[in-house]
């Protein structure tokens, strides 16, 4: 039986990543010490996701450990030897970033480097898929010309019709702390695939999503939004006018990509993995959406003040992605996957 080795394994890309291999026959092991607890505190506890995997599959193993422990890391991959590897172990949020610098950076680049160093010492064949992000290109898409809609901001350059591509600038731009440390860990992937020969990819993630995300005011845009609909909680929305736009994906996507990749992979590369322009939503449209699966009105206050490097709007372009692999595309809509996460909170509520 082939084995996947998945850091960051409670999280939402984690977890489905662990199911959706688990279900092409491949024994899991799963690394995860419940860190987003103590980044975002109780509402960011994914300690219901890991019991959720230890009950549901029949081939799961559970490893409590932290990313930063390199000696750690390293014996773990030398005992596994997986046949694929997937990190999507972080610290995820830009605003948390700048209180929390050296954890950050710890997690994210070093930790990154970390299971890099392990896989060339002990799988250097072995694919590995490393979750990055949009944020390693700054806030450098908010210099794209654009236009103001009824309910949305959009690019008004027609170099830009589908969305950013993995081309775009990664330099000279504000990131975040966070974007900053992303960054490193984005680059060290590509370097150990480029320099060593080895399959690797870093996913530039848009807003990924799904059922199965402890979403929280920091991290996880639908998730959180769908949550403080639910509780009549407010919703805070910050700046740009409630129109700033994000391309939603949804984690089963992610995972059938990450799959695609296994079965094909390439040394070095990049892709901006998104729902792409068909799946990009405002927040005022995201709670339009909401509303009408929850059957709830949406609380919600506005501050004028955007987030510091928060983009003002941003969708992939996925030509890249289905000119490798063309096997895959967007199977699930941003209604329909809202409709998913309202149903899982209130799961989650009653359980």
């Amino acid at each position: 039986m082939k084995k996947l080795l998945v850091t960051g394994s409670s999280g939402l890309i984690g977890s489905e990543v662990c199911v959706y291999f688990s279900q092409e026959n491949f024994e899991i092991h799963g690394v995860d010490n419940n860190q987003r607890a103590v980044f975002f505190g109780a509402q960011g506890d994914t300690r219901w996701n890991q019991k959720r995997l230890q009950e549901t599959l029949k081939h799961f193993h559970h490893h409590e450990l932290d990313i930063r422990d390199r000696q750690g890391v390293l014996n773990l991959v030398k005992e596994i030897k997986p046949d694929v590897i997937v990190h999507t172990a972080a610290q995820p949020s830009h605003d948390r970033a700048a209180a929390i610098p050296f954890d950050d950076f710890d997690t994210n680049a070093v930790g990154t480097l970390n299971v890099l160093e392990a896989a060339r010492q002990f799988c250097p064949e072995t694919p590995f898929i490393h979750m990055s992000t949009n944020k390693v290109y700054g806030d450098a898409p908010n210099g794209i010309k654009l236009k103001e809609l009824e309910t949305r901001w959009d690019y008004d350059d027609a170099n830009y019709e589908y969305g950013i591509a993995e081309t775009f600038t990664i330099d000279q731009s504000k990131h975040s702390l966070f974007g900053a440390s992303k960054v490193a860990a984005d680059i060290m992937v590509q370097e150990y695939g480029r320099y060593f020969n080895m399959p690797t990819c870093a996913l530039r993630g848009g807003c990924l999503t799904g059922p199965n995300h402890s979403g929280v005011e920091l991290h996880g845009f639908l998730s959180y939004l769908v949550k403080c609909n639910l509780e009549g909680k407010e919703y805070k929305i910050f700046g740009y006018k409630g129109k700033q736009v994000r391309d939603n994906i949804h984690s089963l996507d992610v995972a059938r990509f990450m799959y695609e990749f296994y079965k094909a992979p390439r040394a070095g590369e990049v892709y901006n993995l998104g729902g792409g322009k068909e799946n990009s939503v405002s927040i005022i449209e995201a709670f339009k959406i909401t509303e009408k699966c929850s059957g709830k009105a949406q609380v919600y206050s506005y501050i004028d003040q955007n987030r510091i490097g928060d983009h003002i709007c941003y969708y992939s372009d996925l030509r890249k992605m289905r000119a490798h692999y063309p096997n895959w595309n967007i199977t699930k809509s941003v209604e329909e996957t809202i409709k998913e996460i309202v149903e899982s909170w209130k799961l989650r509520k009653t359980a």
